[in-house]
């Protein structure tokens, strides 16, 4: 089985800047390499017959030059190759649409290198420490120090990476467990559709994600700690004061700087705390008895969209309530939903567990008991309460009741089976959750609707 590992790596000031050096030549190559196809497709687009395209290809010697980029010349050619086979295969990810296409990178304090076999190795010295070695034989850093905290195997390939002025080392290896006996999600739903409803009532935990409670599983709550809470919003104090600061300095000083560096410390900060939650978070629900977990698929980049600008039958601007929608979408980012359920899901296929994800449409509103679904009943943040069968509950709690029996009903009934997204869904289903049109498909049907006005107004 895969597993990813990453150590805290401390090279001396001659091997920092050497690697920075080096970091350098690597995104001067990925952003020649964005350049290159972009002329190329905008000079086929315009010059040559259609159906004819740019050509895609993984070279580098035309971007080497002694009198125009002689800095080339000092980073071994194998950093030169991988950073150009990394833009190869983000853009062939882009024409499969599973990523967007690959944009230039810009100079900032964060930079990585990829490196094969051929320009690192692990040596035992005599010692006893397992040291790096970085570089081939006439162009090398030496032993690069970093922390091992755990037991690993060697790599084919690692990243080295610098955030905020620190150094990682990351990469993936096989740890020797097999994955034989291991089932992916549509074997765990085959097999779970064949047991009874009792057995699924006893297994299933519905999480519901939530803003002042994070994570509600069951009769389970997970919050942070007090003494997280505190250091996050120390950290947003500082960050605040910092800002204000930073405002008032020249772009492009060195004091200017460094206060970008302390900001961005902060927000690591928070970032690791996030980190610590989602993982302990984690690892809690998939210790537990329950077999299946379910989460809501919930669309986080859409919740957290700026408001649209609103005018008034006079055309002037009036509130759209950004600045509270924008403190709202700071709690939900600040929470971490995406990393949880990430975290879960490789931590629950590794215990044999099954991770669903359902329709979140109404969970909050809809009735655990007897499936009354009304907005009334969310009386407030922690209160619901049914206005037909008078049930009283905890919100979330009922939330959480509500996805757990939805997720019931979805594998029990033989016609469920997963949309593109990942989500439990029945057949003839074809809303949210459903299979989607693509952008395509709605600017060809967008085009058409127009041109069938047109027509209509020429006659």
């Amino acid at each position: 089985m895969l597993t990813g590992i990453r150590f805290r790596a401390n090279p001396t000031s001659q091997q920092k800047m050497v690697l920075s050096q080096w970091m350098g030549c690597a995104r001067s190559i990925w952003n020649a390499k964005v350049d290159e196809e972009k002329y190329y497709r905008t000079f086929a687009r315009k010059y040559y017959p259609t159906g004819t395209y740019a050509p895609i290809d993984q070279k580098t010697s035309q971007f080497k030059s002694k009198e125009l980029s002689p800095w080339l010349y000092q980073c071994p050619s194998q950093i030169i190759r991988n950073s150009a086979v990394n833009w190869y295969q983000t853009y062939q990810k882009f024409m499969k649409g599973v990523c967007g296409r690959p944009k230039r990178k810009p100079k900032t304090d964060r930079g990585s290198i990829y490196l094969t076999r051929e320009v690192f190795r692990f040596d035992r010295c005599d010692d006893g420490n397992l040291r790096l070695f970085i570089g081939t034989k006439t162009n090398n850093i030496g032993y690069l120090s970093f922390k091992a905290h755990s037991k690993f195997k060697f790599p084919n390939s690692l990243y080295v990476r610098k955030e905020r002025g620190q150094y990682y080392v990351s990469f993936c290896y096989e740890n020797g467990q097999s994955e034989l006996g291991l089932l992916d999600n549509d074997e765990h739903l085959s097999f779970l559709q064949g047991s009874t409803k009792e057995y699924l009532e006893e297994h299933t935990i519905g999480v519901d994600r939530g803003v002042a409670i994070p994570v509600h599983a069951g009769s389970i709550t997970f919050d942070f700690s007090d003494n997280q809470k505190k250091n996050m919003s120390k950290s947003d104090r500082y960050i605040k004061r910092l800002q204000r600061k930073l405002a008032r300095q020249t772009k492009g000083s060195s004091r200017r700087n460094k206060t970008k560096h302390r900001i961005g410390k902060h927000h690591a900060k928070k970032a690791n705390i996030r980190n610590d939650f989602a993982h302990k978070t984690s690892r809690s629900l998939v210790n537990s008895k329950a077999k299946v977990i379910v989460f809501e698929a919930l669309q986080t980049s859409s919740m957290t969209r700026k408001p649209k600008a609103k005018q008034d039958e006079q055309g002037r601007y009036v509130s759209n309530k950004a600045k509270q929608k924008a403190g709202l979408n700071k709690s939900i980012l600040n929470v971490g939903w995406r990393i949880i359920e990430t975290y879960t899901k490789y931590k629950a296929y590794q215990a044999g567990k099954a991770v669903f994800k359902i329709n979140p449409a109404h969970t909050s509103q809809e009735c655990a008991k007897c499936g009354h679904t009304h907005p009334d009943n969310r009386k407030s943040q922690e209160l619901f309460v049914c206005g037909n069968c008078g049930n009283t509950d905890n919100a979330d709690n009922n939330a959480s009741l509500v996805i757990k029996k939805r997720a019931i009903n979805l594998i029990l009934y033989t016609g469920t089976v997963f949309s593109d997204d990942g989500v439990l869904r029945t057949k003839s289903d074809s809303g949210r959750g459903g299979n989607r049109k693509t952008s395509r498909a709605k600017n060809s049907t967008s085009s058409v609707q127009r041109s069938v006005k047109k027509e209509k107004l020429a006659a």
